[in-house]
């Protein structure tokens, strides 16, 4: 329905953005990755998919088409919705996947929270000829440490995505005690695998 919105950023959280265009507000889901590209911007060209559910309307908003066409073949997984889908994107940059999904890493894709090891192994089987082309030459390695930002930015991102603020604490200060100098980005991307 709606191909991308271009506007003024009025907030923005690791897990959603408010984009003003033409004086309507447009509350959008994005993942981290798109969080990230953001970064210090005031206006913005999101591409959207509006997804129409029984209980709901939601618009997710993606900074590359790249990222919105991963995050389409990924729902289009049966078993795989919406929210998974922006995990495993916040998770891993579109390239990642592609990668994971090429090479056939089934355990390093159930690290995702909310994704068992039959749903990734299915993401595999049913993706690896539409996303994984041209990829199986590179293999994922993980992030390890970044500049620096706040642990409660992390928290609040984490519990904004739905885990508990204690194990999301627990696990932002093990991580923080490892890689001390992590940005608020590269906290909540090595919690998403921890939790």
């Amino acid at each position: 329905m709606y191909e991308y919105i271009t506007g003024r950023i009025e907030t923005l959280t690791p897990a959603s953005v408010v984009v003003e265009a033409a004086g309507v507000g447009y509350f959008l889901n994005i993942s981290l990755q798109t969080f990230s590209q953001i970064g210090s911007r005031t206006e913005v060209k999101l591409y959207t998919h509006f997804a129409v559910r029984e209980d709901a309307q939601v618009l997710y908003g993606f900074f590359s088409r790249a990222e919105r066409d991963i995050f389409r073949s990924l729902i289009g997984v049966s078993g795989v919705g919406g929210n998974t889908a922006r995990m495993i994107l916040s998770s891993f940059t579109a390239e990642e996947v592609c990668t994971i999904v090429a090479t056939g890493q089934a355990d390093v894709l159930k690290t995702v929270k909310g994704l068992g090891l039959k749903t990734a192994q299915k993401i595999i089987v049913e993706l690896r000829d539409k996303i994984g082309a041209g990829s199986a030459a590179a293999t994922y390695v993980p992030v390890q440490g970044a500049a620096g930002e706040t642990f409660s930015e992390a928290v609040a991102a984490l519990t904004m995505l739905g885990f508990t603020r204690q194990a999301t604490e627990k696990a932002l200060r093990a991580i923080q005690q490892e890689s001390p100098a992590a940005s608020v980005e590269e906290l909540v991307r090595l919690a998403l695998k921890r939790l």
